[in-house]
């Protein structure tokens, strides 16, 4: 029977800190769901289409041992109808703790038989974020090597710099 992981958040945008996590994850669990969650309340860059088509051109390589899904549901409920056993997290910062410590408790609460697997993000990989990220891109900050580049690009469509002459740009 496969070890299957659910690997929930919002990637908007998957970052190389997720793709970190996801890496190492695959020495644990033999398939990785890479789950979009749907959340009304955050304002998304990208719509879960486009999040979808971002994820799958980055983890082309992983070769069936990937796939790429999205909920607008309850994680536990979510892992149990995909026969997966546990619920994948990474972790970065002490800041991180609190909400995923709590967020583990209620789904060990909801569901007992799924567990949640901490990963320490890399240390290279702790200080980045989607929000960070796309925040830095909006005002023309280089963000090289933090996300994939095909994820650059399609930051770059949503956030063109100004040049000194007035005109939109695009970011190097």
């Amino acid at each position: 029977m496969q070890r299957i992981a659910i690997y929930p958040g919002s990637f908007d945008p998957v970052t190389n800190g997720h793709l970190d996590i996801i890496t190492r994850g695959l020495t644990l669990f033999d398939k990785i769901i890479v789950t979009i969650l749907e959340n009304p309340a955050k304002n998304a860059l990208f719509t879960v289409p486009e999040r979808m088509d971002m994820l799958q051109k980055t983890l082309k390589k992983f070769n069936g041992r990937i796939e790429i899904a999205s909920d607008d549901g309850l994680v536990v409920d979510y892992a149990v109808k995909r026969n997966a056993a546990a619920i994948l997290r990474g972790m970065r910062a002490v800041s991180d703790f609190e909400y995923e410590f709590q967020m583990a408790l209620m789904n060990r609460k909801l569901n007992r038989d799924i567990q949640t697997v901490f990963l320490m993000t890399g240390l290279r990989w702790i200080f980045t974020s989607s929000s960070i990220i796309k925040e830095a891109a909006k005002f023309g900050g280089n963000i090289d090597g933090m996300v994939p580049a095909y994820v650059k690009r399609k930051i770059m469509q949503k956030y063109p710099i100004e040049t000194k002459g007035g005109k939109k740009g695009k970011m190097k």
